[in-house]
C-alpha cells in the first residue's frame, strides 16, 4: 500500500515517517463495536495499524445507527452481528490490515489469550464489570488500555499505562459519574465524537511510542464545558489491581452464566453445551417459529424475544431481572 495515503499524517510532525512506519507494525484489541468501537476502529485502520482484533457480542438493530457509523439499514434489516458488519466495512476502507473478529462477550479467558499480544486495549464497552475486567487484565499483562464513556451529551476519557499511573480502579472515585446509558437517557453523536477523538489521540501516543502524561478528560459538548487533569497522585498502595500486592479480583473472579445487560432490558445466559445446529433442532420439535441468519437465531418464547448464537450464547430481550431469566430458561429447555 502507497504511503502516499498517509501523507499527510506523516506531515505531521509528531508522527512523521518514522511514526506512520511504527504505526504499522502495531495492533489493538477493541472491546465493543457500538459506537465507541466503530468511531476507533475506522480511526484507527484509516491511521494505518497493521492490525486490530474486535470483539461485541450483540448485533445490528435499528437504533444503532444514529452513532454506530460502520452499520447501514440493510445490517440492521438482517441483524447481522455488529463485529462482521464492522470487520467487512473497515476491509472496504483499507484491504491491507488485519482484522480478527468474534462474536461473543468478553471474559477473562479471552482477554488471558489476546491481550498480551497487542499494543493497546481499547474500552468501547458501556458497563462497569467489563471496565474492570480490562483493568485487571490490562495490569496483569502490562499492557496499556485507554477508557472511553458517553451518554446523553457527556463525555470521558483516560488513558492508564501500567508501571506509570494508577489504574482504572484508583481513578473511580474521582471519574464522574456515568451509570446512566445511552438505553435509557440517550446519547448524541457529537458526545461519541469527542470520546473517541480523546481515544484515539492517546491511541496514536502509544502506537507511535510518544512519550506522554495520560490525564483524564470530561465534559459537556451541548454545554460546552471541557476539563482536563493529571490523576498520577492518586495511586492507592493498597489496590488490589496496581498496589502493592495485586489480587487482580476481576481477572480472577468466575462469570456467571446469567446477567443483565446494561440498560437494554436484556439477560445473556451462557449455555456450555449448545450450539445452533441443536437449538434449531430443538425449536423445531416443539414448533417455536424461528428465524436466522450464518450467525444467529432469533425466536420468541412465552412472550419474550430469544436470540442466540453459535457459541451457546442467548439473549434474552424484554426483561432485566436474573431470576426471571432463569426462569423462562428452566421453561423452555426444562
Amino acid at each position: 500500500m502507497t504511503q502516499n495515503r498517509y501523507s499527510r499524517q506523516m506531515l505531521y510532525r509528531n508522527i512523521g515517517e518514522e511514526g506512520q512506519a511504527k504505526i504499522s507494525q502495531k495492533s489493538a484489541l477493541i472491546v465493543g463495536m457500538g459506537a465507541l468501537g466503530t468511531h476507533v476502529s475506522e480511526g484507527l485502520v484509516r491511521a494505518g495499524i497493521g492490525k486490530i482484533i474486535i470483539i461485541d457480542r450483540d448485533y445490528i438493530e435499528h437504533s444503532n445507527l444514529q452513532r454506530q457509523t460502520l452499520f447501514t439499514e440493510k445490517d440492521a434489516d438482517e441483524s447481522i452481528p455488529k463485529v462482521i458488519a464492522a470487520e467487512r466495512a473497515l476491509r472496504d476502507i483499507r484491504q491491507d490490515v488485519t482484522i480478527e473478529a468474534f462474536i461473543d462477550h468478553v471474559d477473562a479467558a479471552f482477554l488471558a489469550q489476546y491481550v498480551p499480544e497487542v499494543d493497546v486495549v481499547i474500552d468501547a464497552t458501556d458497563n462497569f464489570e467489563t471496565r474492570m475486567l480490562i483493568n485487571d487484565a490490562a495490569y496483569y499483562y502490562q499492557k496499556p488500555w485507554i477508557y472511553g464513556g458517553v451518554v446523553q451529551s457527556t463525555y470521558v476519557e483516560a488513558a492508564f499505562i501500567p508501571g506509570e499511573t494508577p489504574c482504572f480502579q484508583c481513578l473511580v472515585p474521582q471519574i464522574p459519574s456515568m451509570n446512566l446509558t445511552c438505553d435509557t437517557v440517550g446519547v448524541i453523536q457529537p458526545a461519541v465524537t469527542m470520546t473517541t477523538s480523546l481515544q484515539i489521540r492517546d491511541a496514536l501516543k502509544i502506537l507511535t511510542e510518544t512519550a506522554f502524561t495520560p490525564k483524564l478528560t470530561y465534559g459537556d459538548i451541548w454545554e460546552g464545558t471541557h476539563y482536563t487533569f493529571g490523576f498520577t497522585k492518586l495511586y492507592n498502595p493498597q489496590c488490589s489491581t496496581c498496589g502493592e500486592t495485586p489480587t487482580y479480583p476481576y481477572l480472577n473472579e468466575q462469570a456467571p452464566r446469567f446477567a443483565s445487560m446494561c440498560g437494554r432490558e436484556s439477560v445473556q445466559y451462557q449455555h456450555p453445551t449448545l450450539d445452533q445446529h441443536q437449538l434449531l433442532e430443538y425449536l423445531q420439535s416443539r414448533d417455536i417459529p424461528y428465524r436466522s441468519n450464518d450467525y444467529l437465531i432469533q425466536f420468541k418464547f412465552d412472550g419474550y424475544r430469544f436470540v442466540g448464537f453459535q457459541n451457546g450464547r442467548i439473549l434474552i430481550h424484554g426483561l432485566n431481572d436474573v431470576k426471571q431469566a432463569q426462569t423462562m430458561i428452566h421453561k423452555l429447555f426444562g
